[in-house]
């Protein structure tokens, strides 16, 4: 019999205090959570206790018990990972900030399905995306010049023929330097700059991404948007450094 089952077995019976106890084993709160969440595993539940991140209780013959805090504090968790990418560092300081602040009853208890994380604003599950005439409208830049900029590799048609927020802001972007004299030709190294960087960004982080694990992978992740931020401030800071020195 696997660790799993061992737990999920438990006599619920225990006595805390000489009370029956409420908490759940570990194989309760896959059942209470896999309408949420289907993926979730004992497994994953475990590496998050590992983590810092959940703190379930231990009976006498050392199994895992959660109690209604325990389940909703796991809830926010996994709802930061599924809906913001979110590092788990990063996740661990918000929870325990919200603990702070003493979880809001979700339902008929804490813990219960489908009740809303406070204080946490979740991914938009449909990104904005545009046509190219609501891309024209949005950014008040006219289709000729749209053209352009896809056809200088600036901003990237989607298979289904819409444009993600990505390419709104380069659009703006591409704007307010064409109303300098620039004209989307001359932007066209910047393109090939960032290509440049992202391929370094991916042969740094390659040792990691090429490992399955979900540490190693979101490892990668974070490395990744770290070394992006450091590339951006790096180019901004070198033009900065030759503008100053130029003119």
């Amino acid at each position: 019999m696997t660790t799993t089952q061992h737990e999920s077995n438990d006599e619920s019976s225990e006595q805390d205090s000489g009370r029956k106890t409420k908490d759940k084993t570990i194989g309760q709160v896959l059942s209470h959570l896999e309408e949420s969440f289907p993926d979730l595993s004992a497994s994953k539940i475990r590496f998050l206790e590992d983590r810092g991140l959940v703190f379930p209780q231990r009976t006498n013959t050392g199994y895992r018990k959660y109690s209604s805090e325990d389940i909703e504090r796991l809830r926010i968790v996994l709802t930061l990972q599924r809906d913001q990418y979110l590092p788990l560092k990063v996740i661990k300081a918000k929870v325990d900030e919200l603990e702070r602040q003493g979880f809001p009853e979700s339902g008929s208890e804490a813990g219960e399905p489908g009740g809303e994380v406070p204080a946490v604003k979740a991914r938009p599950q449909q990104p904005r995306r545009y046509t190219m005439r609501e891309l024209s409208r949005h950014t008040s830049v006219d289709l000729p010049m749209l053209r352009e900029l896809i056809n200088y590799g600036l901003i990237q048609e989607q298979s289904d023929g819409t444009f993600d927020e990505y390419a709104a802001q380069v659009t703006n972007l591409c704007s307010q330097l064409t109303a300098h004299g620039l004209q989307p030709r001359h932007l066209r190294p910047f393109r090939a700059a960032a290509d440049r960087e992202v391929a370094l960004v991916g042969q740094t982080i390659a040792p990691m991404a090429s490992r399955r694990d979900e540490e190693s992978q979101e490892k990668a992740s974070r490395t990744a948007r770290e070394l992006s931020a450091l590339c951006t401030n790096l180019h901004a800071t070198l033009v900065a450094d030759l503008v100053e020195k130029s003119w």
